[in-house]
């Protein structure tokens, strides 16, 4: 059998459907399993040892499409499944020629537009969306609800670098980015959360960051007094040998925080305008400070209400959420 994974970003969504592809291959170990993803999310995909190969869209353009479908469309697959939910991801999946295409329904559809694309529709009436990716899985007979995240061994320079520089002492990663300024809480907020880290969990704070987020790693670092240091510039692979390193990540709604729970670190997350049910840690020992309740604006990028809702987030009670965190581990106070 020739299955077909169409799952074109964004990173911590792509990390979401990795336990899927797990699953089609505990349930077809002798199947050939590719991946279609956009170029920039590959790295994480090329680290997933249950893929045979990985298809990627390299530019955005009529193109970028027309070379990727025309190497997918080299492979006879028989079935191309749409974890994505979008049109363009409906039509990649139908334009790579399987014999079935099987997306979600259009109740559980993010565009409606994309139905009409597919061969068949899967119910994914799951609350987490790696719960609702392992259930499109029904379409092709497999009832699979175990939680796996196949990803290989990684070597990070970057990693070693930073072994040098803080010793033996433990770490912790701090991720203020994100792609939405809606989800992002305050540089000066993760600065005094590093301050605590040290004093008080006796950890180094190392503040991660992605294109375009040099600025707000370096006002974490300077609103930290010392106490936290900015990581070196980092791949995804980079960030997943990081994680599997380092005693605990807090973080926002966005790729490294899913990283590093794909990886079994604990975590602290704020989440604003995304619900933790939905998006958030599946692991019932991380913690989650969430806003999602009291959110006028869920799943916009930008805040439209008087009052931010992340703005009500302290640093007494993030740091309340990582002694807890780390109490469950027996490390701090």
């Amino acid at each position: 059998m020739n299955l077909l994974i169409v799952r074109l970003g964004a990173l911590g969504d792509v990390v979401h459907a990795i336990p899927a592809a797990a699953a089609l291959r505990r349930a077809f170990p002798s199947a050939r399993i590719d991946w279609l993803v956009e170029a920039k999310h590959r790295e994480i995909v090329d680290l997933v040892t249950v893929i045979d190969r990985v298809v990627t869209i390299e530019r955005a353009t009529v193109g970028g499409w027309t070379e990727a479908l025309r190497a997918v469309r080299a492979v006879r697959y028989d079935v191309a499944l749409d974890m994505q939910g979008l049109l363009k991801s409906a039509v990649l999946a139908r334009g790579s020629g399987a014999a079935r295409v099987v997306g979600f329904s259009i109740w559980h559809l993010r565009e409606k537009t994309a139905r009409p694309f597919y061969s068949s529709a899967e119910a994914a009436d799951a609350a987490h969306v790696i719960r609702k990716n392992l259930r499109l899985l029904r379409a092709v007979g497999v009832e699979d609800e175990e939680i796996r995240f196949p990803l290989g061994p990684v070597e990070s320079a970057a990693l070693g670098r930073l072994r040098d520089e803080i010793g033996g002492r433990p770490f912790a990663l701090i991720n203020p980015g994100a792609a939405w300024p809606n989800k992002r809480w305050p540089p000066d907020r993760f600065g005094s959360l590093a301050r605590f880290l040290g004093d008080v969990c006796g950890m180094t704070a190392v503040v991660v960051w992605g294109p375009g987020e040099e600025e707000v790693a370096a006002a974490v670092a300077a609103a930290s007094e010392g106490a936290a240091r900015v990581a070196p510039r980092t791949g995804v692979a980079d960030l997943v040998a990081f994680s599997r390193e380092a005693a605990l990540v807090v973080s926002g709604d966005t790729g490294p925080l899913h990283i590093a729970t794909a990886v079994g670190t604990p975590t602290v997350s704020v989440f604003g305008p995304t619900d933790p049910a939905r998006n958030g840690p599946w692991s019932a020992a991380d913690v989650v400070v969430s806003r999602f309740d009291r959110c006028g604006c869920h799943y916009d990028r930008w805040c439209h209400e008087r009052e931010w809702c992340l703005g009500g987030v302290t640093v007494a009670e993030v740091s309340a959420a990582v002694q807890h965190r780390l109490g469950l581990r027996g490390v701090g106070g």
